[in-house]
């Protein structure tokens, strides 16, 4: 094993997928020369030139369009656009047209894309730079989610996303980059729709994504200090969703509590907790607890920031309340 960075790791699961395969290539808004704004491409440009690390114009549907045109012909773009936020000035082209036309055409034309973008809040970048929009695209047919929680899955589950035939979405925190963890020495690939159970307990089901995923830790360890046992499982893939693995935990622990930090209200946490009501309500002993953001745009202000994003204490809360 070796310690990587989030950041690391991805920048390392971008040179081997590059190797590997000729026409993976990247492109996006200082991602060559300048590596990228939070430094995920840097030094890519060094080894494969400036025709597969391409900086592009402040355009968003220009990445996107090319991207989608590119790999319609037989390509595999990876565009990185800088912040989630900005999804929507290209969305068109993504599900309009990338997850649609595997569909339209019969499958004949494939579309493998994998599009890095960053969610999340934590760093004081306000309402236009901060937000987890996940659920948008899981409501997307035809197209593949992905949010990564730690180092060993960013790299795995982009290797995998960048071999996948389909357009893919891989959703990073930019928090996140600076963790460091153990990661596989040489190439692998993690599944696409497997969760991952990151801390085993028989008294609650905790399901957390992303950056959450890690504030879930740190509140089983405060419970278990209590004699609670919460075991906590990370999706890793949002879209296609390994219920079968969430499933099998609510039937052991009986309860259940979802994490994540978008907004509460559409968040993707309805969906699971939609999915156990319809075909596990039976394992259920207690109501089904979100926790998430409240309604309102992500604040600048560091004390409303800091109360706006979900944390351990009202992790354990929710779970208390089940018990």
């Amino acid at each position: 094993m070796l310690e990587m960075t989030y950041s690391q790791a991805i920048n390392a699961a971008l040179r081997e997928e590059m190797r590997r395969d000729g026409t993976v290539y990247i492109l996006g808004e200082d991602v060559g020369v300048f590596g990228g704004c939070f430094g995920v491409t840097v030094g890519l440009i060094d080894e494969f030139g400036a025709q597969r690390v391409m900086d592009t114009p402040i355009s968003e549907t220009a990445i996107m369009g090319s991207a989608v045109g590119a790999a319609a012909a037989g390509l595999r773009p990876v565009p990185e656009i800088m912040f989630v936020d900005f999804m929507a000035v290209c969305l068109d082209e993504f599900f309009n047209q990338a997850a649609k036309m595997r569909y339209m055409f019969g499958g004949k034309a494939r579309v493998p894309v994998t599009l890095r973008t960053v969610c999340g809040a934590g760093v004081g970048a306000a309402a236009q730079h901060s937000q987890s929009l996940e659920a948008w695209f899981t409501h997307m047919p035809g197209v593949k989610v992905v949010m990564p929680s730690t180092p060993a899955d960013a790299k795995g589950l982009l290797a995998a996303s960048i071999r996948d035939d389909n357009p893919v979405i891989f959703i990073e925190h930019k928090v996140l980059y600076g963790l460091s963890g153990p990661v596989p020495e040489g190439e692998y690939t993690i599944p696409l729709g497997k969760a991952d159970i990151k801390r085993p307990g028989g008294d609650v089901t905790v399901v957390a994504t992303s950056m959450m995923l890690h504030k879930a830790l740190a509140a089983a360890q405060t419970l278990a200090g209590e004699g609670i046992e919460a075991e906590v499982i990370d999706p890793r893939t949002l879209s296609p969703l390994d219920k079968d693995t969430i499933l099998e935990s609510v039937a052991k622990t009986g309860r259940l509590v979802v994490v994540h930090e978008a907004v509460k209200t559409g968040g993707f946490g309805g969906e699971i907790a939609a999915i156990v009501a319809e075909e596990g309500f039976d394992y259920l002993d207690a109501p089904i607890k979100r926790v998430g953001a409240p309604f309102t745009p992500v604040p600048f202000s560091p004390p409303l920031e800091a109360a706006y994003i979900p944390d351990e204490n009202k992790i354990i809360a929710a779970v208390k309340e089940l018990l």
